[in-house]
């Protein structure tokens, strides 16, 4: 788990959540703009990510081991005695769905990105069918970084990146197929916190009606949805990422005075 400060006095805590097969080097852009708009962050590497993903070579990790990731984040981040906002992309921001209703801290938002709930990109449909069954085997998502971002000069800095791999068990794959199912059948509501759901209109890695249809079902007092047009699934990597930023950093701001504190 790392930290990073504001430069100057802080207004909240961000804690992170990345998505599957990546790691915490790909927001160093994203963790700088909310330093340099008075955020502490906290984050770290999802277990069997990063660079214990480099030695490893395969994703057979525990559901439960990220959920408690979470935890361990929060209870970092409670430290500073500040408003405390969750971020989470991808399968991050599923994990955050999941353990919302569960966790004892308090905190004063919720923005994601792009959450998985229904995968659009899937591993071919015989891996599919050997999924289900009990031998161990290796799954490939093969989920290309052309296919996550349009930004060129993202995908030259991580196209060699050894520490992103998209193998996963057998058992691992079934853990994600019962997550996003057990989060969009779910018949309560998250807690009752301000959400921004954001997605890209042209995201090549999930079905985004089904987001929608889930965030319609919540019970919220105050929600924000945002399609980005012509984005693909990783938004804070996408040429309009200072846009979108804003308009999360905007969010961020109305929840901080709505709750009585001065931005």
């Amino acid at each position: 788990m790392w930290k990073w400060e504001a430069e100057e006095k802080p207004k909240a805590v961000v804690v992170l959540v990345h998505s599957a097969y990546e790691h915490h080097r790909r927001y160093a852009w994203l963790i700088e703009k909310l330093r340099s708009s008075n955020c502490h962050i906290v984050m770290g590497d999802l277990p069997g990510h990063g660079e214990l993903k480099k030695a490893k070579g395969l994703h057979d990790e525990s559901f439960e081991l990220y959920k408690d990731y979470i935890k361990q984040a929060l209870q970092v981040a409670v430290t500073y005695d500040l408003p405390i906002f969750l971020m989470g992309h991808g399968l991050g921001a599923t994990l955050l769905v999941k353990v919302m209703r569960k966790l004892e801290i308090e905190y004063a938002g919720v923005i994601l990105t792009s959450p998985w709930l229904q995968l659009k990109k899937m591993p071919s449909k015989w891996t599919n069918a050997l999924a289900k069954l009990s031998v161990p085997q290796k799954i490939n998502h093969d989920l290309q970084l052309n296919e996550l971002t349009r930004n060129y000069d993202v995908y030259r800095q991580f196209v060699e990146d050894q520490s992103y791999r998209t193998l996963v068990s057998n058992d691992w794959y079934k853990e994600l197929q019962i997550l996003m199912k057990t989060v969009v059948q779910a018949e309560e509501s998250i807690p009752n916190v301000p959400v921004l759901l954001m997605t890209g209109e042209r995201d090549k890695i999930t079905d985004t009606q089904t987001t929608i249809s889930w965030l319609k079902k919540q019970t919220l007092s105050e929600y924000q949805f945002k399609e980005w047009k012509n984005c693909f699934h990783d938004l804070h990597q996408e040429p309009e990422r200072e846009e979108i930023f804003a308009y999360s950093d905007s969010f961020i701001n109305n929840v901080l005075r709505s709750i009585g504190y001065i931005v």
